[in-house]
């Protein structure tokens, strides 16, 4: 949907003649059927007559087509900006347009993501280039009408306020400042020269308004495009036993679903069943049959490390818009997607936002959005206050939407070396629930104590030199001090020697796959659905053994964690809930962080009677670098 149409010479018109903002605004209203915020209506105000002057050329046509807020379909995203027309070739030209009134941001160590302020204050949000380049990349793969017709998306960003400074086009950004260019407040004259060379001809061919009624199905060359990735990463993506019957079930109840017909299907499986091996088979396979799908996770890591995979690339690819947060869906119509592909489904929420203010319940809007829910899900690694994810949520508003319901279940094991021993030892030990395997035997796993984090440090290090598949992982116990002083280290025990900062710096939620990410340490948020072949686990004073009793202490987390946010105010007012609420979600994440590698784990227990006590649960230890 398009909010403002015209021509150019109409829209100059109007700029001039009338506030912009108004005739946008009814225009909003009576697109909308809804009104928008005066931050919003300001934005048109201030914006809309600097790019009045930057068309005020006469090599760019009367002619050529000028719109004004379209709606990426699938998504709550608009374009600012438009500019449609023909090339000197007469090829179909659209040129976008990301329009900021920014005067400054921060440079981050995150890949595409930059610092500005808000009404909130400095927030973390996408590089105006990135956003740019993303909605062209959408819009090529999804809309038939641009991929059929070879209409070219030309993107661009506009930060009319901003005066140079070496930030916003820093070489950092440089991957997206080339697939999108930035101009900046002395830059009107670029960004004109830019327009004039793709929009040499007025749109006599209706280009946007083919866009705008193009039929939204993924092209046949990102399904090929897809379909390749996978075959290259046969490996890591291969699927075995149940996974092939999962897989083929779900598409089979893909093809079987309709906007009145909806179906959800539940997939249940521990840790190491292969859940997100299907489910990026499923995202695949979906878009090979020309299903809109989505993968669907609350945390970002996953997300972030299998786009990596797939591509082969660390920086944000074409098939960025394939993955999306759980927290997407609350404004999203009914039956906008085929397919939504929900991994890690413990973790969902029932708000959504940065402030936990938006929407009703992650679970009604997904089911709400999608013709097909597919729900990957382990009620033992729920691991915040805010995970509502279960099997009787589902199915409750699985119900409410009259939605057909059915569920399976991954058991085959292919992490831990297969073990399904080692996992019932494990929860026998944390003392989740009382298993017949309380003593471990090595031929079940490769699990190990160590006397010193210095000792599990050397040899992640080591393991890691074959094929970067080692990594350090932590319970949140310890202050993230480095995030605002980068000499400082978070985790240090000096008696060892030992000095490692958290894993958030410049690789991000990537952390897990990147080249030289191995001396930082990991948590629960960015390891969480994700393996590797040999971990180290630091346990903090949050889990102790007490004469043989296993004992939580929410107090020993970092103030920086927010897991158990509000366990404060429960505690307060009913101790007793507050105190089975946290020994659930502590105990839950180390069983999640314990079996993280496929092939060994190494532990060091900061507390010696809890590592005493380990050890005693052992049959023979294990050897080491194996």
């Amino acid at each position: 949907m398009i909010v403002y149409t015209s021509t150019k010479k109409q829209f100059i018109d109007d700029v001039n003649n009338y506030p912009i903002e108004d005739v946008i605004l009814k225009k909003f209203e009576e697109r909308l059927h809804r009104t928008t915020g005066q931050s919003e209506i300001d934005s048109w105000r201030d914006s809309l007559p600097i790019m009045s002057q930057v068309l005020s050329d006469d090599q760019i046509p009367d002619d050529a087509g000028v719109l004004i807020e379209f709606m990426i379909p699938q998504s709550s995203f608009r374009v600012d900006f438009i500019i449609t027309g023909l090339n000197e070739h007469n090829k179909e030209n659209v040129v976008i347009v990301e329009l900021k009134r920014w005067s400054e941001i921060e440079i981050t160590d995150k890949d595409g993501i930059v610092k500005t302020r808000f009404k909130g204050g400095l927030q973390e949000t996408s590089h105006p280039s990135y956003q740019s380049w993303s909605y062209a990349a959408f819009l090529s793969s999804y809309n038939e009408s641009i991929y059929t017709d070879s209409i070219n998306l030309k993107p661009c960003a506009y930060l009319h306020n901003y005066k140079e400074d070496g930030k916003i086009n820093h070489t950092f950004y440089d991957h997206y400042l080339e697939l999108a260019p930035v101009f900046l407040k002395a830059d009107k004259l670029k960004l004109r020269e830019f327009i004039k060379q793709h929009v040499k001809k007025g749109d006599t061919s209706n280009i946007m308004y083919r866009i705008e009624n193009g039929k939204i199905k993924p092209s046949k060359a990102l399904a090929d495009c897809l379909v390749s990735m996978l075959k290259d990463k046969k490996e890591e993506f291969i699927m075995l036993d149940d996974q092939k019957v999962v897989y083929e079930t779900a598409i089979s109840g893909a093809k079987r679903s309709t906007d009145k017909v909806k179906n959800v299907l539940i997939i249940e499986g521990g840790p190491g069943t292969g859940k997100s091996v299907v489910a990026i088979n499923l995202l695949v396979g979906l878009n090979k049959i020309g299903k809109i799908a989505k993968y669907v996770t609350k945390n970002s890591a996953p997300r972030a490390v299998y786009k990596a995979m797939l591509t082969g690339n660390i920086k944000g690819g074409d098939i960025d818009f394939l993955f999306t947060g759980s927290g997407s869906f609350y404004n999203t119509e009914a039956n906008t997607f085929d397919a939504l592909i929900v991994d890690e489904a413990h973790r969902l929420n029932a708000k959504s936002g940065m402030f936990s203010n938006l929407g009703e319940n992650q679970i009604k809007e997904i089911i709400n959005t999608s013709k097909f829910s597919i729900f990957f899900i382990d009620e033992n690694q729920k691991v915040t206050t805010k995970d509502i994810g279960s099997k009787d949520e589902i199915i409750k508003w699985a119900s409410h939407f009259n939605a057909n319901v059915r569920t399976l279940e991954l058991k085959s094991q292919f992490r831990c070396n297969g073990s399904n021993g080692y996992l019932a030892w494990l929860d026998n030990a944390l003392q989740i629930r009382e298993t017949a395997n309380v003593l471990l035997d090595k031929l079940d796993y490769n699990f190990n104590i160590v006397d010193s984090p210095s000792e599990m440090r050397d040899i992640i290090y080591q393991l890691n030199k074959t094929n970067n598949k080692a990594r350090m992982i932590a319970g949140y116990c310890w202050e993230w001090v480095s995030k605002n002083d980068k000499n400082k280290f978070d985790i240090t025990f000096p008696e060892f020697n030992f000095n490692n900062k958290w894993n958030l710096a410049s690789d991000g939620m990537k952390w897990i796959i990147s080249s030289d990410s191995v001396s930082e340490i990991g948590c629960i948020h960015t390891s969480q659905g994700l393996e590797l072949e040999h971990v180290g686990v630091l346990v903090g004073k949050d889990f102790i053994i007490r004469n043989g009793k296993a004992i939580t202490n929410f107090r020993e987390r970092a103030s920086t964690d927010k897991s158990l946010s509000g366990i404060v105010g429960m505690n307060r007012a009913n101790p007793e809930n507050a105190a089975q609420i946290a020994d659930v979600l502590i105990k839950n994440t180390y069983r999640t962080l314990f079996t993280r590698g496929m092939k060994s784990c190494y532990v060091y227990f900061v507390d010696e009677e809890t590592r005493e006590y380990f050890k005693g649960l052992m049959l023979e230890k294990t050897s080491l670098l194996n």
